[in-house]
């Protein structure tokens, strides 16, 4: 820049080209490049590159390149692997550089374009993401809904344990809350679990239950292109957003409801936010979003899974590869299922038989020890062995009132403390452990003494146990000891 100045301050004083080149010691040529641009061009190609050595062979590694768009992109052709196979199977003689300079010439052509867009108020954008949390001291992938509003950026997000159609659902019934209005449209991209098949004019098929979620809505869904994510890239921002400014560090939360309460409340604190090119805030931009959006329904819609089953003779129902059990009642009988996010309910004609959390791992099962002691008491010899019962944590003082009961009773004891345990039917399990203890404490040791002290426990009125509340209570006959006795003894000693 400083010959450039130089030369230019001294022609403009009225030297000639000639004299600036013998002066400068420069050739004319660099004279009139410096008179003809203010600052250096830099070297400006006036031709296009010319490869004599690939001609005839551009057409192979472009045949090469686009079967590679079918594979894995971690085995697609390097630009080395593409010089070696033309080096060894089609007697290429020319470089490695021109290789490695014509595909990325050529990528470079390939690259897509994009249209700046323009959000109108009132539309949203759906998507799933993934993060490592930590739930109740375990370690674990969440799953989490992101619904974007593009015009205002305003956004919700709400973590699950898996991205299953229900929690997609759920997602947006919790989202609809949050926002108190309901979206004009929704864009999503084509999940299996909103779409079942696309047919070959591009027409989705919806799944069931997210046809009836759009349905109580009256929403309307909007789908990208299979496999090209840009198309709803707001959505997509907000799942790398989310993971970075909401989950680092690793979430530790005792609940899912705790996660999702710090969640909602990240949301809440963002709408302060003002984004660059911006000069109102995300909740003042917002305001023009719910506005254009329309009135929720007078009921949010159930996010369930409906399925139908039929009872074990071990008064089991599978729903997605878990067993669920139900009373033994029940066995061999049909049966409707409602799998919610973290609820399965199990229902026989109109009335609901078992109610359990749901499990997201495969081929588990999950007991209601409860559902079995009608079964078992029949069948006493199966109670240590009962799986059911296996990992059933009672207190301690259950398991001193059976062995007292056993001592006593022999197998009558075993079958009555299983009667015991049927009190949790009727009763919770506090009160049952209070009359249970007052019942050792006694030494009232039997199913009548406990169930009449567990009554008095929740009636809040003092116990009875006598002959005549208690007919069970040993009986004994106590009389005056006579002198005569230990006379008796001490002869008997004197032989």
């Amino acid at each position: 820049m400083d010959m450039y100045r130089k030369v230019r301050l001294a022609c403009a004083e009225g030297m000639s080209q000639r004299q600036a080149a013998q002066h400068f010691n420069i050739s004319r040529d660099s004279v009139s490049k410096i008179l003809a641009f203010s600052e250096p061009p830099g070297y400006r190609r006036t031709a296009p590159v010319k490869r004599p050595k690939l001609d005839g062979f551009t057409e192979i590694i472009d045949g090469w390149l686009e079967d590679d768009r079918g594979v894995h992109r971690k085995q697609r052709h390097t630009a080395k692997k593409v010089f070696e196979r033309l080096r060894d199977e089609h007697g290429f003689t020319g470089g490695y550089t021109i290789i490695k300079d014509y595909m990325r010439e050529r990528e470079r052509r390939g690259r897509e374009m994009f249209v700046p867009l323009v959000h109108p108020p009132g539309h949203a954008q759906a998507d799933f993401g993934e993060a490592t949390v930590i739930i109740g001291g375990v370690e674990q992938k969440a799953h989490f809904f992101v619904l974007d509003l593009p015009h205002s950026d305003a956004c919700f997000v709400r973590a699950y344990p898996a991205a299953t159609a229900e929690a997609w659902v759920d997602g947006h019934v919790h989202a609809f809350a949050f926002f108190g209005r309901v979206p004009l449209s929704v864009l999503y991209d084509n999940d299996r679990c909103l779409v079942s098949k696309i047919l070959p004019d591009g027409t989705r098929v919806r799944a069931r239950l997210f046809n009836g979620f759009l349905s109580h809505y009256v929403l309307r869904d909007r789908y990208g292109r299979p496999g090209k994510g840009n198309d709803k890239g707001n959505a997509e921002g907000l799942v790398g957003f989310s993971r970075r400014n909401f989950m680092v560090p690793i979430p530790r939360f005792a609940t899912w409801e705790a996660f999702n309460a710090h969640l909602e409340a990240q949301c809440r604190k963002r709408q302060d936010d003002v984004l660059r090119g911006q000069s109102e805030t995300i909740g003042e931009r917002l305001a023009r979003d719910l506005a254009a959006m329309s009135e929720p329904p007078a009921a949010p819609f159930e996010a369930c899974d409906q399925a139908a089953g039929r009872v074990s003779s071990q008064a089991l129902v599978r729903y997605r590869t878990n067993d669920y059990s139900v009373p033994v009642a029940y066995g061999h009988r049909d049966v409707w299922i409602r799998g919610y996010v973290d609820v399965v309910v199990i229902g026989c004609g109109g009335d609901v038989i078992a109610r359990h959390p749901r499990c997201y791992g495969r081929e588990d099962a999950v007991f209601d020890p409860l559902h079995y002691l009608p079964l078992i008491e029949r069948k006493i010899n199966a109670l240590d062995q009962a799986a059911p019962l296996a990992e059933w944590e009672l207190p301690p003082e259950f398991a001193t009132l059976r062995r007292l009961m056993e001592a006593r009773m022999l197998k009558m004891g075993r079958r009555e403390y299983v009667q015991v345990l049927r009190l949790l039917e009727t009763f919770g399990m506090e009160d049952l452990h209070a009359a249970v203890r007052k019942a050792l404490k006694l030494g009232a040791v039997g199913f009548d003494a406990v169930k009449h002290l567990v009554l008095c426990q929740v009636e809040k009125r003092p116990p009875r146990l006598d002959l005549d509340v208690y007919p069970y209570l040993p009986r004994a006959t106590v009389t005056t000891t006579r002198a005569s006795s230990y006379m008796t003894l001490l002869s008997e000693a004197a032989q």
